[in-house]
């Protein structure tokens, strides 16, 4: 454990400690420490701030009510809270020691919602019915042993869909449930392959838009009837591989919605008319990746974001007019989780950024107002003294440039200061400016700069580039490393 930096040394005997008499942190009996200096109780205090930090995330809006479920944690793990108004006090629904995701409200009417949960962190998610108040005990909707993803409701609110493992423990086949009844759950569609999961459903109910996830650089769209599980390839063959990602039908039946890298290489939003089957892009004048979309409930507009060099932007299309409306310019971060209310008028949404865990917010698609629906507690830190990031850019050994996020320490440190290089996993990961996080103790209290670099292979920047670390290629990452150290070792500070 000699050479393991002192801020994750520090939090790993934190984990597994008892406070000495001296004042110092002694190792719990399961740890071999050798070689390693004294680490004081204040340095655990101190770093200890950094990690008490809270996020929010929208799972949903109430379909009647000016209401919003939202994921939080107040203790060890995330549970389903309910929001009545923006920065209005957050009521806990669930209480289990397991961490509960992806709440959705039925839809109509709200009177239930429906969770996911595993045990221990075993990743075999189970489904819940719980009712809106959160009284009483849920009700299990899966069969307590297979993992259940990709949940999704009919228009109507009386089924949904979702794929599982349950069959054989490997094959994520596609399964159908009225939520108010578990025994009527029936499977659908049996596929072969662990990257099935449904995308929608048509707004008669009778046909669902289902997805295979193949790989980063391929997956397939196929249409499913919904009374009988015949499916039908919908993503064109014969054009080689292409990457689809969401996909909505149009309210009016006719048509579906998706992004797609075909014949370009960025996500590209797109609609493709159920008949002639003829993809008309809609943000071609965008050359970055369109990295998730929400229909409005009329049609008229959709909500998409882009990753422009890891940023993420929020922006608006007119359907009819088929070009972009005004949309509110956010400060450098994240969007995602972009949720239309069933009125149409409001759009709820994530923002994370370097001086803010991730939060809720809504936008007033008719006057341009943005509401803040939540406010994270960031354990007593300053986060408005937070190193914001800055996209810095390096010539590699071939030539292509690489980039990445640099924060700085904060001017108080001088001289020259060391540096962390923090690679992102995956492979094909993107580092974008977030919250640090633990990581903020380094900059502030210890002056070191840290580097997230975006090397090849990573996300966001075209499938050519996400490809170049494939297979025999995987070294040349490792070179776009050694260029960034030679381009640290230039720079005066």
């Amino acid at each position: 454990m000699r050479n393991l930096p002192r801020l994750l040394l520090v939090s790993i005997l934190l984990a597994a400690t008892a406070l000495a008499q001296d004042g110092d942190i002694a190792p719990g009996d399961n740890l071999i420490v050798q070689g390693v200096p004294k680490i004081p109780a204040t340095l655990a205090e101190t770093v200890r701030r950094y990690t008490e930090f809270r996020t929010a995330a929208l799972t949903d809006w109430h379909p009647t009510r000016r209401e919003m479920l939202i994921s939080t944690r107040f203790g060890d793990t995330a549970q389903a809270h309910l929001v009545r108004q923006p920065l209005g006090a957050r009521r806990q629904l669930t209480f289990y020691p397991e961490r509960v995701g992806g709440a959705t409200f039925r839809p109509k009417r709200g009177d239930y919602f429906v969770f996911s949960k595993d045990i221990g962190g075993n990743e075999f998610f189970q489904y819940y019915r719980q009712d809106a108040a959160g009284t009483g005990e849920a009700a299990l909707l899966t069969d307590g042993k297979s993992r259940n993803t990709s949940w999704r409701w009919s228009n109507s609110g009386e089924r949904a869909a979702y794929s599982s493992t349950r069959r054989n423990g490997r094959d994520t086949d596609i399964y159908v449930v009225n939520p108010q009844d578990p025994q009527t759950t029936r499977l659908l569609l049996q596929v072969e392959g662990g990257g099935w999961g449904v995308a929608d459903w048509s707004p008669d109910d009778a046909r669902l838009l289902v997805e295979e996830f193949l790989s980063a650089n391929e997956s397939k769209l196929w249409l499913v009837e919904a009374a009988t599980g015949a499916k039908t390839l919908f993503s064109p063959e014969g054009v080689g591989k292409v990457a689809y990602g969401g996909a909505r039908f149009s309210r009016d039946g006719r048509g579906v919605y998706l992004t797609t890298d075909r014949d370009a290489e960025f996500q590209r939003l797109a609609y493709v008319d159920l008949a002639t089957k003829r993809f008309e892009y809609l943000t071609d004048h965008i050359k970055w990746d369109v990295t998730s979309f929400e229909v409005s409930p009329d049609g008229s507009l959709i909500a998409f974001v882009t990753n422009e060099d890891g940023i993420g932007r929020l922006r608006l299309l007119d359907t009819r007019a088929r070009r972009e409306r005004t949309a509110p310019e956010l400060p450098t971060g994240i969007v995602g989780g972009l949720a239309w209310h069933e009125s149409g008028r409001e759009l709820g949404f994530n923002f994370t950024s370097a001086r803010t865990p991730s939060d809720v917010y809504s936008l007033d698609v008719r006057t341009g107002k943005v509401e803040r629906w939540t406010e994270s507690e960031t354990g007593g830190i300053d986060t408005g003294a937070l190193a914001e990031p800055e996209l810095v850019r390096w010539p590699s050994f071939d030539g292509r440039q690489m980039s990445g996020f640099l924060y700085r320490p904060p001017a108080r440190f001088t001289g020259k200061r060391p540096v962390v290089v923090n690679i992102h996993g995956g492979p094909e990961g993107q580092a974008r400016p977030t919250f640090l996080g633990r990581n903020n103790y380094f900059l502030n209290e210890q002056g070191v700069a840290i580097i997230y670099p975006n090397v090849r292979g990573s996300s966001g920047y075209g499938k050519t580039f996400l490809a170049l670390d494939n297979g025999v290629k995987r070294e040349d990452t490792y070179k776009d490393i050694a260029a960034l150290l030679d381009w640290i070792k230039t720079r005066p500070d």
